[in-house]
């Protein structure tokens, strides 16, 4: 059983940063070298989007929407997940979700596609104010 828990959202003001954590639990010694680590996020009326993804079968990918302010990255051995994000602006306001999956990904088209991913938490709400 994996167990995901997201930390670190709060109310912020536009242009300003936050860093969000995940923390991977449960029995994953066997599968944790072969991942897929994920942050989505929805906002109110609006579909779940992926924003970023780190793998070990590709490289760091962004959505277009936040390229060159966001920051995905991996802490192997405290088994966690962080978003940085920098410049947030209004847009950015959404419940934040990591997701994780240990299965053999190929290509190249499934990075933000929701039902690759087994394991999600319960989301951490992003506030950011103009």
């Amino acid at each position: 059983q994996v167990q995901l828990a997201e930390s670190g959202g709060a109310p912020v003001q536009a242009g300003g940063s936050l860093r969000l954590s995940c923390v991977v639990a449960g029995d994953i010694s066997n599968i944790y070298n072969a991942y897929s680590m994920a942050w989505f996020r929805q906002a109110p009326g609006k579909e779940r989007e992926g924003v970023a993804v780190i793998s070990s079968y590709a490289s760091p990918t962004y959505a277009d929407s936040v390229k060159g302010r966001f920051t995905i990255s991996r802490d192997r051995t405290k088994k966690m997940v962080y978003l940085q994000m920098n410049s947030l602006k209004p847009e950015d306001t959404a419940m934040y979700y990591c997701a994780a999956d240990f299965r053999r990904k190929y290509g190249d088209v499934w990075y933000f596609k929701q039902y690759e991913y087994t394991y999600w938490g319960q989301g951490t709400q992003v506030t950011v104010s103009s």
